[in-house]
């Protein structure tokens, strides 16, 4: 920034002595000097953003340890708006924390969650609804993850509604004695219900399954300075390894990230279902250099540079991991004000 500043100061000085000095002939070139500003002006952000590339700050993987982070948003694309909110009102307990439909270009938006966008892990819904393509969830995005204290009536719930059921109650293996089941929403999005006193993060987890869990466990801790929560597990019977990763020091309080592993399978489709995770942060530049570290090192690819949204100017970055799935790091100052919007309302 330094040196931009001390660029502009100088090509300023330039053109002004040169107006002073040849009056007459700039008089003649004068639709031609914003060009000449434009040009030099550009042929130095070249060089800024070359050097910043070259000499990538060394503490950024350190800061990204320290960083204010915290799961804002899962985004995924629905078949029926209206469906989706009805099941995940009805069986889940989740409210409708806000909705907009943007009839120019046929698409519906909704945000639900258990409690305020300010303080929790929300889900984002999205209905197109001129889509020629149809819904695909694929095979890469697993299930979200729901801490319920009557495991056993929510299910009946969806079971006498027609929902579908693809795991019964029960543990994780005989003598366990942590209590799960598995069921599927209206578009086939699995979700994991555990029981488990309250949590503050009700929406307690994502599960994404990843080819490499070493490395995606090494992704995470360095590109977003995660914490490996829960290790490395493996399942035999069922044939798959799982690790949770996220931020704090225990899982049962938090957002978290489990990355599964399957036995010999080497690849996944991604669907147009999943769309990506949010997560905050203060400071976005700092922390999309953080992500081209780990990048250089473990695969992935930052898909914005980090910078504000136009009209909305929120600063965001955003990247795919390893795995191909997307990441959007938000800058928190500028979310908690974008969502004090939505209060005037």
């Amino acid at each position: 920034m330094y040196r931009l500043v001390i660029t502009i100061i100088q090509l300023i000085f330039i053109l002004s002595v040169a107006q002073r000095n040849f009056q007459s002939k700039l008089m003649k070139m004068v639709k031609y000097q914003h060009l000449v500003y434009c040009v030099l002006l550009f042929i130095s952000l070249i060089d800024l953003s070359t050097a910043a590339r070259s000499n990538p700050p060394d503490d950024v993987l350190e800061w990204v340890q320290k960083d204010d982070r915290r799961f804002l948003r899962a985004n995924i694309r629905v078949g029926d708006i209206n469906r989706t909110i009805k099941f995940y009102t009805e069986f889940f307990g989740m409210k409708v924390l806000r909705r907009k439909d943007f009839p120019e270009v046929n698409i519906s938006n909704a945000v639900i969650g258990f409690g305020s966008e300010e303080t929790q892990f929300v889900l984002g819904l999205s209905q197109h609804h001129s889509a020629v393509d149809k819904l695909e969830l694929g095979t890469a995005f697993s299930h979200f993850g729901i801490t319920t204290q009557d495991i056993y009536t929510m299910v009946e719930k969806i079971r006498a509604a027609g929902g579908v059921i693809t795991r019964e109650p029960g543990p994780v293996a005989p003598g366990g004695t942590t209590i799960y089941a598995f069921v599927n929403d209206p578009d086939g999005y699995s979700f994991e219900l555990i029981l488990r006193p309250p949590s503050p993060e009700p929406l307690n987890h994502m599960c994404l399954n990843v080819v490499d869990i070493d490395r995606s466990i090494d992704f995470y801790e360095k590109a977003l300075g995660m914490n490996l929560l829960v290790p490395k597990y493996d399942n035999t019977q069922e044939q798959y390894t799982v690790a949770m990763v996220g931020y704090g020091s225990n899982y049962t309080q938090t957002t978290v990230i489990e990355l599964k592993y399957n036995f010999n399978v080497t690849e996944y489709t991604k669907g147009n279902g999943y769309a990506q995770v949010a997560i905050g942060t203060d400071d976005v530049y700092k922390s999309a250099a953080a992500v081209e570290q780990a990048i250089q090192e473990l695969g992935g690819k930052i898909i914005r540079p980090p910078g504000p949204l136009p009209i909305i100017g929120t600063k965001i970055t955003a990247f795919l991991d390893s795995d191909g799935f997307e990441t959007v790091l938000v800058d928190n100052e500028d979310y908690l004000n974008y969502l004090k919007q939505f209060k005037k309302e």
